[in-house]
C-alpha cells in the first residue's frame, strides 16, 4: 500500500483569488495561495461546460522548488490548489465573483 501522506487530500492550503477575466467556457484566474505560512503566486485558466470543470494551474519552477523544499510533492500541491479553485473553495476580494 502506498502512503498518502503527502496527497492532496492532507495539504492544508488558503487559496485567494485577486481577478478573473474571461467568458462564460474560459476565464483567466491571478491570485496566490497560503502554504505553512509562505504565499505562492498562480496563474489559472478555469473551463466549464466541455467535459465538465477543470482549472490548468500555472506555479513557476522556483515555486515548485521552494515547494519541494517544504518537503512536499510540488505535483500534490497543484492539484490541492486546483481542488479548491473547482470547488470554490477560495477568498475572493470584495464583489469578485467566479462564474459557475
Amino acid at each position: 500500500m502506498i502512503g498518502r501522506d503527502d496527497s492532496d487530500d492532507n495539504i492544508v492550503l488558503t487559496v485567494f483569488v485577486h481577478n478573473t477575466r474571461g467568458g462564460a467556457i474560459a476565464s483567466k484566474l491571478i491570485g496566490h495561495f497560503l502554504l505553512k505560512d509562505q504565499e505562492f503566486k498562480f496563474t489559472a485558466i478555469a473551463f466549464g461546460r466541455i467535459g465538465g470543470h477543470n482549472v490548468s494551474l500555472g506555479l513557476s519552477i522556483k515555486a515548485k522548488e521552494k515547494i519541494r523544499k517544504m518537503g512536499l510533492d510540488p505535483d500534490n500541491v497543484q492539484l490541492a490548489v486546483q481542488r479548491k479553485l473547482i470547488e470554490g473553495d477560495v477568498i475572493l476580494p470584495e464583489g469578485l465573483k467566479l462564474r459557475e
